[in-house]
């Protein structure tokens, strides 16, 4: 049960985001159905999977929010904001019970009486409208007044591992009305060969209810993966009174599966079909008859395509295996880059056959296995909805998150370490981006401020914006700050990036006062140590009274990346190739033309360049021409002087260790075909210690 106790927990957190989303949305827009039905859903899942591996006190908590959603969800009840505060509630009770973290039960108390409070507070009349249900099944309402179901469900044999009590199941149907159940015991084996784990019992079950086809599938909901499931409509509302009009033996048998359409007709006897007859005595062609069986036969045929491309599934696969299989696939790329060099080196026409075969399996592999680690970035969207709702409410203010580009795939991995940064820039947002609603009102702007989250694919990149229309950042205020704690001296000419990019230093903040939350600047060194960690870059436009734009610059996957080698003296390096926009020569008079500055001219414009032989201090002689590598970084580009450029390389990245973790200026290394190591350059961290170095001046 342990193993399906954490496929529960890890389902549970799942279901938990999707609900809290569902309830920000809900409490914008508290009469759309579809959400409810939703939520509903969610908690009957969380309650009934609960219920089947112990979590009584997930089951306990969640019954009260269901039993008054369920009126909700009958146009009973009106959404209000105290609901939906009492059920995010319900979902911080049972995420730290999923996680066997200690609840407030004081609290716990407090939001099981607020969930029962409304019901109280529903009128007699509408309470006691649902019908009441019996011990044996039956209500109190007549049997025709609502539509008869029939319900066939089999469950997979091996139901019983997964903690499922098929006899619960029978219980929530009896709770929706009359109930006739039928149990088909024929395929039970005879006890020598019977295994007690398996399920060989299937169910029909013949409903009378008033609360619709969606409620039934309902009580399958957590078992629909593991379930042959069919609900059939046979009498609404009393429409089939006639006896005459229903259904001959035959037809039921044949439709409900119990006998073939075949075993019917060849015990009729010698009766002849149908069109035959109909031909016979000339009623009709035969080429009619012809022409019925073939649209019999296509609506069958579409009917199963359907059936088949409904019943494709998805599997979950642990974390660790992913990361594995990764690994694996890197290694492979390495062995792979080997066979490409050996076979180039012995000019064998036959083995660079099969090398370049060879590479371009491995290529597809690669990218079908990156593909899988690929998630969608709204996953981590929806926690963020929660966050502002949550803390508008804490500072007094009004303010609404809205998400743009959630089906944006983005490494697991980055998604895992994003949070922290989005999370600090976004509680800023709200503290010191988002203003009051009455300061709001008296600037002409709406009482409720707004956080925009976007994704949108860029290159091998992806681009995160968080854009508030708060009252943006004073860069006078921030200079003067920077002044003031010595980081910028008096008489410095700043252009304005450079001062929002102040923002970013280590407890910097313009706030005369430290909040709860925090002001802004206070942890965003944190941002902007953990988006340069993933190789990654940060970017801040603001207008002062109109709002503030942070953008982060991320790769799409930190394993495998594309990359261009190349070369200084006897080492090697590799470059991003997602940066790297041309690369050209640098002679001997393009050096004498610049009179000793770092500038080449290209098209007309004068580019700064940097020589990585006297950054990292390489001995030896420089080559007659040499080779600039451009790339774009932080919107400038900037030249890379190496000796050689290799060209592309398939470059796994491998971590440097913990001896080398002061040496920025890489992000990692990775194994050539010949076992020769190559480090990859940090272009961002380069640049900053060329500057720094002086070994860098952009002309101005």
């Amino acid at each position: 049960m342990n193993d399906h106790g954490d496929a529960y927990r890890e389902e549970a957190v799942e279901l938990l985001a999707e609900l809290e989303a569902a309830l920000i949305e809900l409490e914008e827009t508290p009469e759309d159905r579809e959400l409810v039905g939703r939520i509903f859903r969610a908690m009957h899942t969380i309650k009934g999977s609960g219920g089947m591996f112990g979590f009584d006190d997930i089951v306990a908590i969640t019954h009260e929010a269901e039993a008054v959603f369920e009126y909700v969800r009958g146009g009973e009840l009106s959404v209000t904001p105290r609901l939906i505060g009492l059920t995010l509630s319900v979902c911080d009770q049972v995420r730290k019970l999923v996680h066997g973290e200690p609840v407030d039960e004081k609290q716990s108390q407090e939001v099981v009486a607020g969930f029962r409070e409304i019901l109280d507070g529903l009128s007699e009349g509408t309470a006691t409208s649902a019908p009441v249900v019996q011990e044996d099944g039956a209500t109190d309402e007549a049997p025709d007044s609502g539509t008869t179901y029939r319900i066939r469900f089999r469950l997979d044999q091996d139901i019983f591992s997964t903690g499922t009590n098929p006899m619960l199941l029978l219980d929530e149907l009896r709770d929706l009305g009359g109930c006739r159940v039928v149990a088909h015991i024929e395929e039970v084996p005879s006890l020598e060969s019977l295994n007690p784990e398996y399920c060989y019992l299937y169910w029909d079950v013949l409903l009378t209810t008033t609360r619709g086809k969606d409620a039934i599938r309902d009580v399958f909901i957590f078992v629909e993966d593991k379930c042959d499931l069919k609900i059939d409509v046979l009498d609404d509302e009393g429409s089939l009174d006639d006896e005459e009009t229903y259904k001959k033996l035959g037809e039921i048998l044949v439709e409900r599966g119990s006998l073939s359409a075949e075993d019917l007709n060849r015990t009729l006897g010698e009766q002849k079909r149908l069109g035959e007859v109909l031909v016979e005595k000339k009623l009709v062609p035969a080429s009619a008859v012809e022409s019925a069986l073939e649209e019999q036969q296509a609506v069958r045929q579409a009917r199963r395509q359907r059936q088949e491309l409904a019943s494709a599934f998805s599997i979950r696969v642990a974390a660790e295996k992913l990361d594995r299989l990764v690994d694996l696939v890197g290694e492979l790329v390495t062995v792979q880059a080997q066979l490409s060099q050996y076979s180039t080196s012995r000019e064998d026409p036959h083995l660079l056959i099969i090398s370049e075969q060879v590479e371009r399996l491995t290529a597809d592999l690669r990218d079908n296995t990156m593909s899988i680690r690929m998630v969608p970035i709204g996953t981590m969207f929806s926690k963020f909805k929660r966050l502002v709702h949550d803390l508008s409410k804490e500072l007094g203010k009004e303010a609404v998150m809205t998400t743009e580009g959630e089906e944006t795939e983005l490494d697991k991995t980055v998604i895992e370490r994003l949070n922290d940064p989005l999370v600090h820039i976004i509680r800023n947002s709200i503290d010191h981006g988002i203003e009051v609603p009455s300061e709001r009102e008296a600037a002409g702007k709406p009482r409720r401020g707004t956080i925009h989250l976007s994704a949108i694919h860029s290159g091998a990149n992806v681009l995160i914006r968080i854009r508030d229309d708060g009252k943006g950042l004073n860069a006078e205020r921030i200079r003067a700050r920077a002044v003031e704690q010595g980081l910028v001296a008096p008489d410095a000419e700043l252009p304005q990036e450079e001062i929002f990019d102040l923002i970013f230093g280590p407890g910097f903040s313009t706030a005369k006062e430290v909040t709860g939350v925090s002001g802004r600047g206070v942890g965003m060194d944190v941002v902007k140590r953990g988006i340069e960690a993933l190789r990654g870059a940060v970017e801040t436009t603001s207008q002062w009274g109109e709002g503030t734009t942070i953008t982060l610059k991320l790769p799409l996957t930190l394993a495998i990346i594309d990359g261009l080698l190349v070369e200084i003296g006897q080492d090697f390096f590799v470059l991003p190739l997602s940066v790297v926009d041309e690369c050209i020569e640098l002679t001997a008079r393009d050096v004498a033309r610049a009179h000793g500055r770092h500038m080449v001219s290209i098209r007309g414009d004068l580019i700064p360049y940097i020589r990585l032989r006297e950054l990292f201090q390489i001995n030896g002689t420089r080559p007659a021409i040499e080779k600039i590598v451009i790339v774009e970084a932080d919107g400038h580009r900037v030249g890379f002087v190496v000796d050689q450029v290799i060209g592309g390389h398939q470059t796994v990245i491998k971590s440097l260790g913990k001896a080398y973790e002061k040496a920025e200026e890489f992000s990692g290394a990775t194994i050539l075909g010949d076992g020769t190591v190559a480090l990859i350059l940090d272009i961002h961290k380069l640049i900053q210690t060329a500057h720094e170095m002086e070994l860098l001046v952009e002309e101005q």
